[in-house]
């Protein structure tokens, strides 16, 4: 049952998207770059010449092996002697302060080990990675930490939790799509379990959440004031009302739009909303408007190398 919820969980909009382990690293050459592999990440990075680091984090279930499959990244990135950290790490829809502090440790001894260099980096992520990428993003920018990112982009992710739970409280009651069903009851409790109901504890989602909508809020990503930010979904409307019977402000598109609005209200002079069109399908070919493909990957590059 357990792996049926975590399939069902890697399906739909609100997808999200440890502790160090013993290194078992092995080095191939994969033309002129080289790949190391453990437990925890995969790196591919040029044998010479690094111009910049992308670090990429999946969503939900998604470990690294996911991530190249589902976003062809790597031949665009080895053309411009891009470095690409996959990282393992995934299964979290917010950070505690000790996660983030255990994966800013991580993030900088991968660096230090494997000589990458920090002065172009950037961090990107998938549904809940996106939120892991915004947040561990803030933290290091904080801290003014050795390794601060120049930007950060996201790929339909939901940042909004109180959002979340709303919307699986509406999918429950509409029981239109099993999947669908299977989730939000999995959100319900998850959420539930740490936060509450959100009438009750606005605040406890508030102050994990990579954005409050209700209040507008966004201090866990206050510190990006001057970082490059991508905001990338796919508003399918139609998609979503045939295959989930989602209304638009149940779909991740509706706050990503939100926060960057907030975001440049509030003096962000640097953020991006990107809606694609048509875009969206998973590796095996099918349509899914919640997909790393809807990011054009050789613009991406560009906007790394600006």
């Amino acid at each position: 049952m357990k792996k049926l919820i975590t399939i069902a969980i890697s399906a739909l909009i609100f997808t999200s998207c440890k502790n160090v382990k013993k290194e078992q690293t092995e080095h191939s050459p994969i033309s002129d770059s080289v790949e190391i592999r453990n437990t925890d990440y995969e790196l591919v990075k040029p044998d010479t010449n690094t111009e910049g680091v992308l670090v990429l984090f999946g969503g939900y279930p998604e470990d690294a092996e996911d991530i190249k499959r589902e976003f062809n990244i790597l031949e665009v990135a080895k053309q411009k002697n891009i470095g690409v950290l996959f990282m393992n790490y995934n299964q979290k829809l917010w950070l505690q302060e000790d996660e983030k502090q255990q994966l800013a440790a991580q993030l900088q001894k991968i660096f230090k080990d494997h000589k990458l260099p920090s002065a172009n980096v950037y961090f990107g992520g998938f549904s809940s990675g996106g939120n892991v990428a915004l947040l561990i993003s803030d933290y290091l920018t904080k801290k003014q930490s050795s390794l601060i990112p120049k930007g950060v982009f996201i790929v339909d992710s939901p940042i909004d939790l109180i959002a979340l739970y709303k919307s699986s409280e509406k999918n429950i009651a509409r029981n239109f799509s099993e999947v669908s069903v299977q989730e939000s009851t999995w959100l319900l409790k998850t959420l539930g379990n740490q936060f509450g109901n959100p009438e009750n504890t606005l605040l406890e989602y508030q102050k994990y959440a990579v954005y409050t909508s209700r209040t507008e809020t966004i201090n866990n990503i206050k510190n990006l004031k001057n970082t490059k930010l991508r905001l990338y979904t796919e508003p399918d409307t139609l998609w979503w009302k045939e295959n989930r019977r989602a209304d638009y402000d149940q779909m991740n598109a509706y706050y990503l739009k939100r926060l960057s609005t907030t975001l440049k209200k509030s003096g962000f002079d640097h953020v991006t909303y990107i809606p694609t069109k048509n875009k969206g399908y998973r590796a095996d070919g099918t349509r899914h408007p919640h997909s790393w493909a809807i990011v054009d990957t050789k613009e991406l590059i560009h906007w790394i190398l600006e």
